[in-house]
């Protein structure tokens, strides 16, 4: 039994048998053209560079009649890279010099794609994946080989160095419950698509085609980002339940779609969804959330050498607004560095990128970039309930200074006849300490407050969650860190603004429910968690939640609050929910 830790792209779990993608360059091998001969050659490339674009633009209308037009157009960059004339120069350079057109493509798609892996650049990197994907497609039709997809009879588990976008698109659902890749990341255009089709997926694993053999049984856990290859059989039992059970959950679950979340006594409590992509509005949907209590926007600016036009955000923002419509929207504005960098803005490295310039303070100092996203977003308000939202805000000047930026993209737009809607709601995230303990002073200048609990933990116990040494150490309910929260619902209360919160601790259940008796009335999160918390809100009292709350406010540890709240939490689900 092997278990492989590595970058969970699309949740759920999987139990099944591994399919290893065949690498395509096994397949080809050089052999020298006659001068009489290569004239038919490069008809063989024009050819397949015909079929490859028939097929390439059968996948988008698909995937866009599937998941979306934002989705379909990954499909776009391929289409440029076919007919990109240096590439095909190249190619039909070396087929004259005497080589055969698929070893001719194998090997100018090889120099290039060796030549891209050598740049440390986000969206260079991203390309050399698009690149592959066209070359493997191009040198198919060369061979004339249907494709591995063609091959499948059953359902497996599809592991391989990387799927394709074009590859992941193309999947079927029937017969491919899973899959697992060596290289890859969280924005990938492959996890994009993964996620639009629902498919649980790992990627990033690094080594998993050298230890795995076709046939094996393998375990995907999309949720914790974990591949267990050939388990033993007390894994797959547990695995088994834990797939049982969260199918059970789903089933059982699926009627609350359309309850509103109200406790027994009558306290209405707003469900919100956070998303990163467009096409997860689905999910949104799906779930029955109340609102996108979170878009976070750095997508349209990641895996790109420009930086996004106006026009272009403003048809991402409308495309949601306009799904989920009457639904309010919260965007928040753009949240680059600490972990994402934008390849076109040359961000400097930094010796602590997540306490340097991100967010609010990059945005402030990049006026043009911000308030081109300002107009974006106000622009899209006039076709449905928006609202705009500030990360990492740590000081009251920063929302003077993005409050007068606002007036000022307004004062445009009406200038240019641009319609918007007349009164925008204005939030702050509370992410860091100094937010917290002057969220009074804050609350004077914003419509509402989100709290972002991940990073107000993170900075507040000095503790990286992703480090294995002090994860332990990252506690949400740490005395603290329910103080600090206090601070800021008390602030909220006192200027009569809503307070929610958009951290993982929205997901957790029993949190959620102190959260909810400590005074939070709106909760955000991921959508797949949402229909747990509605149930929990239809099992609870307002009142039994602040007795809780009140006394979780009287104890000195977090290992007593947690014991406490799994205590209650176990009391609670033995309930029924009233009909």
């Amino acid at each position: 039994m092997r278990k492989l830790k590595g970058i969970g792209v699309s949740p759920g779990i999987t139990i099944g048998t591994a399919y290893l993608v065949p690498k395509l360059h096994q397949s080809v091998s050089e052999h020298r053209i006659p001068p009489e001969e290569i004239g038919s050659e490069i008809q063989r490339l024009e050819k397949a560079l015909s079929e490859t674009k028939e097929e390439l633009e059968k996948i988008r209308t698909q995937t866009a009649r599937n998941s979306g037009a934002i989705e379909a157009d990954i499909f776009n960059v391929h289409l440029l890279l076919l007919h990109d004339h240096e590439l095909k120069k190249e190619i039909v350079r070396q087929i004259k010099e005497g080589a055969n057109a698929a070893w001719s493509v194998q090997t100018i798609v090889h120099q290039h794609l060796e030549r891209l892996g050598k740049v440390n650049d986000a969206y260079l990197n991203e390309r050399r994946y698009d690149l592959e994907d066209v070359g493997k497609r191009l040198l198919r039709n060369l061979l004339g080989i249907k494709g591995y997809l063609a091959d499948l009879k059953e359902k497996v588990i599809l592991v391989a160095h990387n799927l394709t976008p074009s590859e992941t698109a193309s999947l079927n659902r029937k017969l491919v419950s899973a899959f697992a890749t060596d290289i890859g990341g969280p924005t990938s255009h492959t996890a994009i698509m993964a996620r639009a089709l629902e498919i649980p997926a790992v990627v990033g694993l690094k080594e998993i085609t050298e230890i795995t053999r076709a046939g094996e049984t393998i375990i995907v856990d999309g949720q914790q980002g974990v591949v267990i290859i050939d388990p033993d059989k007390s894994i797959l039992k547990e695995y088994a339940k834990r797939q049982a059970d969260l199918r059970k959950s789903h089933r059982a679950l699926s009627p609350l779609k359309d309850v509103i979340a109200c406790t027994r006594d009558k306290h209405r409590v707003t469900i919100g969804a956070n998303i990163e992509l467009p096409v997860e509005v689905s999910s949104v949907l799906a779930y029955g959330a109340d609102e996108i209590g979170l878009f976070r926007t750095e997508f349209i600016y990641l895996n790109r050498e420009d930086l996004p036009s106006e026009e272009e955000q403003f048809r991402v923002y409308r495309h949601v607004v306009e799904k989920v419509k009457p639904c309010p929207v919260t965007i928040r504005t753009l949240d680059l560095g600490g972990d994402k960098f934008a390849s076109a803005l040359n961000m400097p490295e930094e010796m602590n990128p997540f306490l340097g310039w991100r967010a609010i303070r990059f945005c402030l100092s990049q006026p043009d970039i911000f308030k081109a996203q300002l107009r974006a977003i106000l622009r899209a308000s006039a076709f449905g309930p928006v609202r705009i939202m500030y990360p990492l805000i740590s000081d009251v000047e920063e929302i003077k200074t993005a409050r007068t930026l606002m007036e000022e993209s307004m004062a445009e737009l009406k200038r240019e006849n641009k319609n918007f809607a007349p009164s925008i709601p204005v939030g702050a995230m509370i992410e860091v300490p100094s937010a917290a303990l002057t969220a009074g002073t804050i609350s004077r200048y914003v419509d509402f407050f989100s709290i972002g609990t991940n990073d107000l933990i993170q900075y507040s116990m000095a503790v990286d969650r992703t480090n294995i040494r002090t994860a332990h150490l990252y506690n949400p309910a740490h005395p603290a860190i329910l103080k600090l929260i206090s601070e800021v619902i008390a602030a909220g209360r006192k200027t009569g603004i809503p307070v929610g919160l958009c951290g993982e601790m929205a997901a957790n259940p029993a949190l959620a429910f102190l959260l909810i008796g400590m005074g939070i009335n709106e909760l955000s999160m991921a959508p797949l968690a949402i229909p747990e918390i509605k149930q929990m809100t239809l099992l609870i009292t307002m009142k039994e939640a602040m007795e809780c709350a009140q006394k979780v406010a009287e104890m000195d540890s977090a290992s007593e609050i947690s014991s406490l709240l799994e205590k209650k939490w176990a009391e609670i689900m033995k309930r029924k929910i009233n009909k």
